[in-house]
């Protein structure tokens, strides 16, 4: 029988059939053995093939087959740097939620989802939420300290104004919702419909109030922000698919405190920036890496202006192996 996993917890994963019926099934022991690197060689949108078995009593699907994916969605194993986690597979979009603040989402961060999904052929719509309670008061006058000029801070709804601009000009599409105030849902459920959607983001950014907003009554926990940290407390801890009423499926899967960017060499990571794909061409090398070289394209794209600071930041913390960087000011980049 054939069927698509809606449910892994590790050792047991609830696959939908063909006949529509849930199953519990386990994996053949030597599906570990094929040299499959991750923690987890079945993933949610797995597409299977199953064969049941009665013990005593009991039925147990044994999956014997995992057919080849259309895409999937890694991240780096908690604790196994060498290994990856697939997060989910065959995925027609993700939904990557970012909140300016409670929690922050830093460009860093956006930047290295936005890579993943790039390098897996996922397109990503980056919904910013909670724009309801950010303030649009007049930002304060402040005075340069080296030209003594005055200038205007910008207002909270003009740090997402400019991230929306500054993710749309590269050819994102971007959208302003509140899970919590139903803003703008009808436009994610209608680019829902008969797809099988993933939402990202940290814990607390709202993926599960959005996934209760597009469905009411699907009762996806929710957990308040942690004040002493500023980061939700997690409340999914294994990846789920749900059916939903006006013909969609959503993926929900855990928050996500870190994203890394894995199994990419270091000359490929430019290709998943749209944006020194299209000028790398204009290098005087064919082999730039953007970094050091003379006469790079892509570095005079930053110093004029085409290229924005903090992607091009991002693209060398990513080639360079760092790890995500979390100041404050990361993403408040002047318009």
């Amino acid at each position: 029988m054939t069927g698509i996993v809606y449910r892994s917890t590790g050792s047991w994963y609830e696959v939908k059939g063909e006949d529509n019926a849930f199953y519990s099934c386990r994996i053949k022991g030597k599906f570990r053995l094929k040299g499959i690197k991750s923690t987890n060689p079945v993933a949610v949108g797995d597409k299977v093939q199953f064969e049941i078995e009665k013990k005593g009593d009991e039925e147990i699907g044994i999956i014997n087959v995992i057919e080849e994916r259309d895409n999937y969605i890694v991240r780096k194993a908690v604790n196994l740097s060498k290994q990856t986690h697939i997060i989910a597979s065959n995925v027609d979009q993700l939904f990557l939620l970012v909140t300016l603040n409670n929690p922050p989402t830093f460009t860093s961060f956006i930047d290295r989802v936005l890579v993943t999904a790039e390098a897996y052929h996922i397109p990503v719509v980056i919904a910013f939420n909670k724009v309801d309670t950010y303030n649009d008061d007049q930002g304060e006058v402040m005075i340069d300290p080296e030209t003594g000029e005055e200038l205007l801070t910008m207002t909270e709804l003009d740090e997402v104004r400019y991230l929306m601009s500054l993710y749309k000009s590269i050819g994102y599409e971007c959208i302003a919702i509140s899970a919590a105030s139903g803003k703008n849902i009808d436009i994610i459920k209608e680019k829902m419909k008969d797809k099988t959607s993933m939402f990202a983001g940290h814990s607390g950014a709202g993926k599960s109030t959005l996934a209760n907003a597009v469905q009411p009554g699907l009762q996806i926990k929710t957990k308040q922000i942690s004040e002493q940290h500023k980061q939700g407390q997690h409340t999914t801890t294994f990846a789920q698919m749900f059916d939903l009423d006006f013909g969609a499926r959503l993926i929900d899967t855990p928050g996500i405190k870190g994203f890394g960017v894995v199994d990419m060499e270091k000359e490929e990571i430019g290709d998943y920036f749209p944006e020194i794909q299209e000028l790398k061409q204009d290098c005087k090398f064919h082999n730039c890496m953007h970094i050091e070289e003379p006469k790079c394209a892509i570095k005079e794209a930053v110093e004029n202006g085409e290229m924005v600071l903090s992607r091009y930041e991002s693209y060398v913390q990513i080639v360079n192996g760092d790890e995500e960087n979390y100041r404050q000011d990361k993403h408040q980049a002047q318009p």
